[in-house]
């Protein structure tokens, strides 16, 4: 029903990532990743590549096969 980013406070001892290195790709545990349907009309977007500075750019549909997401109409 509702959905919300990790706490920066909660994002390493979670998630094994300091806060901007934190990627929907090569995560070491998985989490769910979901992807607003808007993403779907673009032809690329950038995402977190894991470390800090580092982006990569890819399709919506490739990130959300990559990082066995789904798309979900989660924006207001």
């Amino acid at each position: 029903k509702s959905i919300e980013m990790i706490r920066q406070a909660q994002l390493l001892p979670l998630t094994g990532y300091v806060h901007g290195g934190c990627s929907p790709l090569g995560m070491k545990k998985q989490f769910t990743t979901v992807l607003d349907e808007s993403a779907r009309g673009r032809e690329t977007m950038t995402v977190s590549a894991g470390r800090i500075g580092a982006q990569v750019e890819l399709a919506p549909d490739d990130l959300c096969r990559l990082s066995r997401g789904s798309f979900a109409p989660v924006g207001k």
